[in-house]
């Protein structure tokens, strides 16, 4: 996927170094990543049959709402929201067959799928995605709130995977439980720089997901918000909402 194909997703300041950066050795890097990753619910991620949700961007006159059927067994998503003319559409699509689905598909769709997923899971994609370096820098003073917070920097190299030469900037507590964030993306996609809140955080079932990011995208306000969350369990036809 390349940077032109990508949605707006969500970016950050970065703020100067309060403290000398920790130099982590290989094993402790996985082990942050592994800690922040398993407080999200890392572990329960096999008893995930499908989550749905509705991605809210606002961003000045910016508002984008998009909602989201995943079922990742599967690997099949469901989309309702805007096609590229903003004509409101339904569509049900198999990412493994994505290179065979018309273009507004592979265009718009599985674009602003990635693009919507990541700040929603993203302390998943610690995990799962192999590509970037993770660094710690060491307790530092939030960038929005009072107090202070671990600093770890996740850089994605400049070429390949989801999120070419973007960089994530996490701040996390003692208890493994992401407190803000500090993105900035690696290439022309506007909001560049945006620094927000992981707030309001709650259980989906087995997982613990963010339904609130606020702060600031190139000196505007910005929110980054999910509604309608929800989790169905493998073996059930419930749905678990968040709570």
């Amino acid at each position: 996927m390349t940077r032109s194909n990508r949605a707006a997703l969500i970016g950050t300041l970065l703020f100067g170094i309060l403290c000398r950066p920790a130099h982590a050795s290989a094993q402790e890097r996985q082990a942050i990543v592994e800690k922040i990753a398993k407080t999200y619910g890392l572990d329960s991620w096999g008893q995930i049959d499908a989550l749905r949700y509705t991605f809210a961007f606002e961003w000045g006159k910016i508002k984008v709402h998009r909602s989201w059927v995943w079922e990742p067994r599967a690997d099949r998503v469901t989309y309702e929201g805007p096609d590229k003319g903003g004509k409101p559409i339904k569509v049900t699509y198999p990412r493994s067959q994505l290179a065979s689905q018309d273009e507004v598909v592979k265009t718009v769709v599985e674009p602003a799928f990635i693009n919507d997923s990541y700040p929603l899971l993203f302390p998943l994609h610690l995990a799962w995605d192999a590509g970037p370096t993770v660094e710690d820098k060491g307790v530092q003073k939030l960038p929005l709130g009072k107090g202070s917070a671990r600093k770890i920097v996740v850089r994605y190299p400049s070429e390949g995977g989801y999120t070419p030469g973007d960089t994530w900037t996490l701040f996390v507590g003692d208890d493994g439980r992401i407190r803000e964030l500090d993105f900035r993306h690696g290439g022309a996609v506007k909001p560049s720089a945006i620094v927000v809140t992981w707030g309001d955080q709650r259980m989906v079932g087995p997982l613990l997901i963010s339904l609130e990011k606020r702060g600031m995208a190139d000196g505007k306000p910005v929110r980054v918000g999910f509604t309608n969350v929800a989790a169905r369990l493998v073996g059930s036809s419930n749905w678990i909402d968040a709570k």
